[in-house]
C-alpha cells in the first residue's frame, strides 16, 4: 500500500499517480555523459546555433519560437528523457525538451510532440504542452527556479500520463485524454526558446512500469 504523500523517488522509481516507473529496469536507448564535436552529427538543428563547449551541448535561440536540437535515432514507446542543464547568463529562462515529437521541414517548425521544460510559458512556469494544437496544456509558477543553476531533469509520459521532474522532485504531471501515438512520432529533441541554455549527462530510456494501488491510512 502507498501512502499519498510519499516522495516520488522509492528506490530506483519515479511515483506518479497510480504509477511506479522502475528506471534502473528501463532499457537505455541512447546515452552521452558528455558531448564531444563529432556527437553533432547525432542531431538535426533547426532555428538556432548549437555547439559542443567543454563537453557541453550549447544551444542559442533569441527568436520567440522553438530552436530545437533533434537526435535522429528514432525512439518509440514510452520514454523517460533525463539530463542536466543550465541556462547561460544573461539568460534566465526556458529550459525545455521534446519526445514523442516530429520535426515538419516544409514548415520548419514543431509539428505533433510533446514539449516540458522549466521556467517558460512567458511567465516563469514549470510546464507541459502538446503542438501544434495546444488543447493539452499544464504550467505552475511554483518551482523557485534559479539561472545558472544546473538541474538534473527528468521528463517523459505513460500512453498519454506526461510528467517532469527536476532534482528528484516531482514538478507536474497530467494525464492528455488523446494520447500521440508514439509508434508514429518517434524523435527526442532539445529547445532553446527566446533562450541560451546548456545540456550534458543525456539518458533516454524506454519506460518499464508498474501499476500502484494507491489509498489513504486511516487517520482518526
Amino acid at each position: 500500500m502507498v501512502k499519498t504523500n510519499q516522495s516520488p523517488w522509492e528506490g530506483s522509481g519515479i511515483l506518479l499517480m497510480k504509477k511506479k516507473i522502475l528506471v534502473d529496469e528501463s532499457e537505455v536507448l541512447f546515452s552521452r555523459e558528455t558531448f564531444s564535436r563529432e556527437d553533432l552529427s547525432l542531431f538535426n538543428f533547426h532555428r538556432s546555433v548549437w555547439i559542443i563547449e567543454n563537453g557541453w551541448l550549447e544551444g542559442k535561440n533569441p527568436g520567440n519560437h522553438p530552436g530545437m536540437a533533434i537526435l535522429k535515432q528514432e525512439f518509440k514507446g514510452n520514454v523517460l528523457v533525463e539530463f542536466e542543464a543550465q541556462t547561460i547568463n544573461p539568460s534566465t529562462h526556458d529550459i525545455n525538451v521534446m519526445w514523442n515529437g516530429e520535426w515538419i521541414d516544409s514548415l520548419d517548425q514543431r509539428g505533433i510532440a510533446y514539449v516540458a521544460g522549466l521556467e517558460g510559458w512567458w511567465t516563469g512556469k514549470v510546464g507541459i504542452e502538446k503542438s501544434p494544437d495546444y488543447t493539452f496544456m499544464l504550467g505552475t509558477p511554483l518551482l523557485d527556479f534559479k539561472p545558472g543553476k544546473i538541474y538534473k531533469i527528468q521528463a517523459g509520459s505513460i500512453e498519454g500520463h506526461c510528467f517532469i521532474l527536476a532534482d528528484g522532485k516531482l514538478l507536474l504531471e497530467g494525464m492528455d485524454p488523446d494520447p500521440i501515438d508514439h509508434q508514429r512520432f518517434t524523435q527526442v529533441g532539445f529547445e532553446a526558446y527566446s533562450s541560451h541554455i546548456r545540456i550534458k549527462n543525456v539518458i533516454i530510456r524506454r519506460i518499464k512500469w508498474e501499476p500502484v494501488e494507491m489509498s489513504y491510512e486511516p487517520e482518526f
